[in-house]
């Protein structure tokens, strides 16, 4: 086994505040689930089910997550402080 493989696995990426913001307006339901702690499959089950913590839109046969609802859930501004 690649002990980069084994190292990814051991330490997830952490998701800051940033790096949601980064994301850009929405995002797909395997990333919402990687932020809020869940597996893609869970995610996307909830999803399905309308019991994600974030409204979902549903585009086609795909599913799309705002990331400023994302934002709102946890709690933190949509909007970046302004700079000092």
């Amino acid at each position: 086994m690649d002990s980069t493989a084994s190292t990814a696995a051991e330490h997830p990426q952490v998701w800051t505040i940033e790096r949601i913001r980064a994301l850009g307006a929405v995002t797909d339901v395997g990333t919402v689930g990687e932020i809020f702690g869940m597996s893609r499959s869970s995610a996307y089950e909830l999803a399905r089910r309308d019991r994600l913590p974030v409204p979902v839109l549903r585009v086609g046969s795909r599913y799309r997550v705002s990331v400023t609802a994302i934002l709102t859930a946890l709690g933190v501004p949509s909007d970046p402080p302004p700079a000092t």
